[in-house]
C-alpha cells in the first residue's frame, strides 16, 4: 500500500488564532506531506510496502538500515495524531472518562496541566510532548524527534509537537506559550477520550 496525507479534521484557519492558518499551510502540508511522501519513496518495491503503519514504525525502530524509514514513518504516525488532539474552541479541563483518570493520576487537572507543560517547555531539541497509558496508567511523557509511543508499549491519548516547525511562525521562540495555548485553547477532548476507551481506560 502507499500512504496518503490525511487531510486536517478542521478548516485551515479554524484553529486561529492560537495556531495560524499559515502555520498550518507549511506544517501540515510541506512538512507532514514530505514524511509521507518520502515514505513512500523507501518503501516502494519492499515487503514493508504491504504493512501497516503501525507495523512499519514497530518493524524499524532500532534498526539502523530503516533509520529513514522509521523517521518518516514515525513522523507520520505522530502527526496524524497531533491533528486529531487539537479542535477549534478546545483545551481547558477536560469531562467524561479522561477527567476521572486525569484527577486519578495527577492529583487534578491542574496538576496534568502542570505536568504537562513542564514536559513539552522543557524537552531539549526536536520531539513531541505526550498523554500516554503505559501499563494501565496514565503518563505525562516525551520524546525524541521522531519516536512514537508505541516504541515503548505505551497507548497515545495527547500529541503535542514541540519542533520548532509547529510554532515558530506564530510564537517564535516562546514554546511555554504555544505549549499553555494547546492545553487551554485546543485539546479536542472527545478525541482523547475516544483513544482512552480505545486502551481499554486507565
Amino acid at each position: 500500500m502507499s500512504f496518503s496525507l490525511p487531510d486536517l479534521p478542521y478548516d485551515i484557519d479554524a484553529l486561529e488564532p492560537h495556531v495560524s492558518a499559515e502555520t498550518l499551510r507549511y506544517h501540515h502540508g510541506k512538512h507532514h506531506a514530505t514524511y509521507v511522501d518520502k515514505l513512500n519513496g523507501l518503501i516502494s518495491g519492499s515487503r514493508m510496502e504491504s504493512l501497516s503503519l503501525d507495523a512499519i514504525v514497530l518493524e524499524s525502530a532500532g534498526n539502523p538500515d530503516h533509520t529513514g524509514i522509521f523517521n518518516n514513518a514515525g513522523q507520520a504516525w505522530n502527526h496524524n495524531h497531533y491533528w486529531n488532539c487539537m479542535t477549534p474552541n478546545g483545551g481547558g479541563a477536560p469531562s467524561g472518562d479522561i477527567a476521572d483518570a486525569i484527577a486519578g493520576a495527577f492529583g487534578s487537572f491542574d496538576g496534568f496541566r502542570d505536568a504537562f507543560l513542564k514536559t513539552a517547555t522543557g524537552h531539549f531539541g526536536s520531539g513531541w510532548a505526550w498523554l500516554v497509558v503505559d501499563k494501565g496508567s496514565l503518563k505525562v511523557t516525551s520524546t525524541a524527534n521522531a519516536t512514537p509511543p508505541i516504541v515503548d508499549g505505551q497507548k497515545a491519548l495527547i500529541a503535542c509537537d514541540v519542533w520548532e516547525h509547529a510554532y515558530y511562525l506564530d510564537y517564535r521562540n516562546r514554546r511555554p506559550d504555544y505549549a499553555e495555548a494547546f492545553i487551554d485553547k485546543l485539546i479536542n477532548w472527545d478525541y482523547v477520550n475516544q483513544q482512552l476507551a480505545a486502551a481499554g481506560g486507565s
